[in-house]
């Protein structure tokens, strides 16, 4: 159908589309065109998982997050994860687990999250951009419980993360 580019920026398009949907009424989506990203649980052991404490411009505040990041162009998930994993955590590992994806807003994005489960981590020294501002913390399963149960944990992929990898199951 009709699409007409309304914003071109470093990492989103956003776009006017008219679509057909399947009961024939006509719409306008607005959709906002994002290149994929992956989110990483990372396990020091059976119990401990890292966690960053991130501030985030948009929302002015800080927030506990799963690392995570931005698909560069070309690049498949899983070697994004490998990256992403030292650039925020200062850990490399060289056992992945894909645990499943997300569209955390399909309503208006094309952002698919493609969630890994990251063991036999390996310390290393972690490269944070400058526009990134991170703390790094290692949390037991118990105080991510609490934390989500107190509503210290509201990052939504970051709650997805937690509960495929059944972290979240015993916190309602």
């Amino acid at each position: 159908m009709n699409k007409q580019k309304r914003f071109k920026g470093k990492i989103l398009n956003v776009s006017i589309k008219k679509v057909r949907l399947p009961n024939g009424y006509l719409v306008n989506c607005e959709i906002v065109k994002h290149p994929g990203a992956v989110l990483i649980v990372p396990f020091l052991g059976k119990n401990k998982i890292i966690m960053l404490k991130q501030f985030r411009p948009v929302i002015d505040a800080y927030i506990y997050e799963l690392p995570a990041g931005t698909l560069e162009k070309g690049e498949s998930p899983a070697s994004c994860a490998r990256r992403e994993i030292i650039e925020e955590t200062g850990y490399a590992s060289n056992k992945f687990t894909k645990l499943g994806s997300i569209f955390p807003v399909p309503g208006y994005s094309t952002e698919k999250i493609f969630i890994y489960k990251a063991q036999n981590l390996v310390e290393l020294k972690p490269f944070h951009q400058k526009d990134e501002v991170i703390e790094i913390f290692v949390f037991a399963k118990k105080q991510i419980q609490k934390m989500f149960k107190e509503g210290k944990i509201i990052d939504a992929k970051t709650i997805c993360g937690l509960a495929l990898c059944g972290w979240l199951k015993d916190a309602s």
